[in-house]
């Protein structure tokens, strides 16, 4: 039962955004997940900015898209090369948007390691521009992308969202604060 009322309610979103098309601000666009939302996104005849620096995601993922969506859909959307350390860069991308989904991040245990402070200054710094791009800008909402790494050393075998262990790595320790800053975001300004 709960299957059929799920498949009937995603049913529902599909046709009230083919009904109502909204814009769009896909962070992390080349990458695995971030081409697939805008696939999905523009077969929804959605208006679709993707935003990506290329330092993880590919651009034959978005290649992948515009084969896949027709002429018409691909003609409603945009690409921004561009990191999300840059301020500026997010508030261009920002800019008309209703809603931002943000993938974009560096997701790497061992660069993590090997190099905690970009992934710091990617992930953390970046995301709160992001959110402050998007709250200047007065977009409806931001969904973040977090990880499960935030759970870290959490005992058990199935993880509790109410239970976060210790980080095991600088990567967790960025998301989980990533968590922090669009709670306090969400608390504040919307």
């Amino acid at each position: 039962m709960a299957s059929s009322n799920s498949q009937r309610r995603i049913e529902q979103v599909h046709a009230d955004l083919r009904d109502k098309p909204r814009t769009w601000l896909v962070t992390g666009a080349a990458g695995f997940i971030g081409s697939h939302l805008v696939e999905n996104l523009l077969q929804l005849g959605q208006t679709v900015t993707g935003m990506d620096d290329y330092s993880t995601g590919q651009p034959r993922n978005l290649a992948e898209v515009q084969a896949l969506v027709t002429p018409a859909q691909w003609a409603r959307f945009e690409f921004i090369e561009g990191d999300i350390r840059d301020l500026a860069m997010c508030t261009r991308a920002c800019a008309r948007k209703e809603f931002v989904l943000h993938h974009a991040a560096l997701g790497s245990v061992p660069l993590s390691i090997a190099d905690p402070l970009r992934t710091h200054t990617v992930n953390v710094q970046g995301t709160l521009h992001i959110l402050q791009a998007a709250r200047d800008c007065g977009v409806r909402r931001v969904v973040y992308a977090s990880s499960s790494a935030v759970y870290g050393d959490q005992p058990g075998e199935s993880m509790r969202e109410d239970l976060l262990g210790r980080p095991l790595s600088p990567y967790a320790a960025s998301k989980w604060m990533n968590e922090i800053d669009a709670e306090v975001f969400g608390r504040c300004y919307a």
